[in-house]
């Protein structure tokens, strides 16, 4: 059995991050990603991110400095692209998808919080599918929180146009967390993370019909 196969079997706790690939190291969000990332590795619970450059670098080398043993793990759902992306140096579990409706499915079936850092059309399609999911019941309710400040303006736009229309309800718009800082995010994560230890924490039985 591969490393990847034993962290599916594994119960254990993960947050993933999304965020560009795009954005460049030692950019204000650059650092904010790279220390939530360490903050996430103190306290012992596993992270999963795109395993390419930008953002997902940002979080899986934070979380590399910070490990607090060898069990930790920052796990890497890379895509094949027309041009190849290197695996960052903080990965030490990766698996390659051919198809980002695969590897979409992955990021869901692994995780227990969803952090959604800035990004562009890949993020906000991650973003929009776990959502959709929660919405129609295949995953239970877990976090997903907004982190950073291209987010309340589009919380805003969701509650003037399709929540006033009736297109979602206001407690489907609850789903979503926004986070001001690193402070608040990992609030929200440490919440969680009592949950999960609780044994409510799992999720809902008809989204294990999907083949991982």
């Amino acid at each position: 059995m591969n490393i990847f196969k034993r962290e599916l079997k594994k119960h254990d706790f993960r947050i993933t991050i999304f965020g560009s690939s795009r954005i460049k190291r030692n950019s204000k969000e650059y650092n904010q990603i790279y220390s939530l990332g360490e903050l996430i590795g103190e306290k012992g619970f596993d992270l999963v991110a795109g395993g390419g450059p930008g953002l997902m670098a940002a979080a899986s080398r934070g979380h590399k400095s910070k490990r607090i043993n060898n069990s930790v793990h920052s796990i890497g759902l890379a895509i094949k692209l027309p041009r190849k992306q290197k695996v960052n140096s903080g990965v030490n579990v990766i698996k390659e998808f051919d198809h980002f409706s695969e590897r979409l499915d992955n990021f869901i079936f692994l995780s227990n919080v969803f952090v959604v850092a800035p990004g562009g059309i890949g993020t906000l399609l991650e973003l929009f599918y776990t959502w959709q999911l929660m919405q129609v019941h295949q995953i239970c309710h877990v976090p997903i929180i907004l982190l950073g400040k291209e987010w309340p303006s589009l919380i805003k736009w969701l509650k003037k146009y399709p929540l006033e229309n009736k297109y979602f309800t206001e407690k489907e718009l609850n789903l979503l967390y926004v986070a001001k800082n690193n402070k608040e995010a990992i609030e929200i994560i440490n919440n969680a993370h009592l949950h999960f230890k609780s044994g409510k924490g799992k999720f809902c039985t008809n989204y294990k019909k999907y083949k991982i």
